[in-house]
């Protein structure tokens, strides 16, 4: 069973498709979950992550994805 002992909630504005984008951080063990959610479209991702990465890699990892995921989306 997997114990989880850190969880954190942000919102940014992503400037680049103009949206608000909500963060969760979830530590498990060794590993963050990070999920990425466009408030606007409900897109939601998820990324894990080393306990040891900065929050800000964290943050881009799962801002990336986020990205990606919307493009393909937009391309089908």
């Amino acid at each position: 069973m997997a114990f989880c002992f850190y969880f954190n909630i942000i919102a940014i504005m992503d400037n680049n498709a103009n949206n608000e984008i909500y963060i969760e951080f979830t530590q498990i063990g060794n590993q963050m979950r990070i999920a990425a959610i466009d408030a606007k479209t409900g897109i939601e991702v998820i990324a894990i992550a080393p306990a040891s990465a900065t929050q800000a890699q964290m943050q881009k990892l799962a801002l990336d994805k986020l990205r990606r995921r919307m493009e393909q989306l937009k391309k089908s």
